[in-house]
């Protein structure tokens, strides 16, 4: 099995799954805005397929980039945010928990900001923000299957809100981690002969 190094390559076929993934965001927006539950639902597990040949490709054929790397979670919270927008404008999920959620990631657009400042790179992924991903990754599609299919509503809407707000409380709470590992990190001091790094390892 090809040893897992991680490239500077752009041109992958994991990388172009995964920007096929980006372009089918805007796509699954326009279908959940329009009350089209059934085809987004589709167009998600056309995603969620090519991210799981995504990583299975670039694993095995030693196909791990930087690039892909950074598109991957960016791909899932897009389309996070295009479930939680679309049916918001629908009124099928509050505004508030939609605001909630955005506000979460600008705080930590502001902490890379700081960050990129005091010479370090982003903070390593937390296990919690990993969790609240998965969380709202499958809160939204169970949403909008009860939306889709009235029949499963009675069983599919709370348990799309149990993954809602356990995400959601799991998404700030691995915010506020991300904010005092952002303090302490730029508060410790640091060699001045030694480089920025791009990871923290503590």
């Amino acid at each position: 099995m090809p040893e897992r190094i991680v490239s500077d390559r752009v041109l992958t076929v994991p990388n172009a799954l995964s920007f096929v993934r980006l372009l089918l965001v805007p796509v699954f927006l326009v279908l959940i805005v329009r009350g089209e539950d059934m085809w987004a639902l589709i167009v998600l597990v056309i995603s969620t397929v090519t991210d799981f040949f995504d990583g299975v490709i670039a694993r095995r054929f030693g196909q791990i980039t930087r690039l892909g790397q950074l598109l991957d979670p960016a791909a899932d919270r897009l389309f996070i945010f295009a479930a939680v927008i679309g049916l918001a404008v629908r009124d099928v999920v509050p505004w508030w928990l939609m605001i909630l959620l955005i506000s979460r990631d600008l705080l930590l657009v502001v902490l890379g900001i700081v960050l990129a400042n005091h010479g370090f790179g982003p903070l390593p992924v937390h296990h919690l923000g990993k969790f609240a991903t998965f969380a709202l990754f499958y809160a939204f599609p169970v949403l909008m299957l009860g939306q889709a299919v009235p029949e499963t509503a009675a069983i599919a809407v709370p348990i799309g809100w149990a993954f809602a707000l356990w995400g959601a409380f799991l998404y700030w709470w691995a915010g506020i981690v991300y904010t005092m590992e952002t303090a302490r990190v730029i508060r410790s001091p640091r060699p001045q002969a030694v480089p920025a790094s791009d990871t923290l390892n503590g």
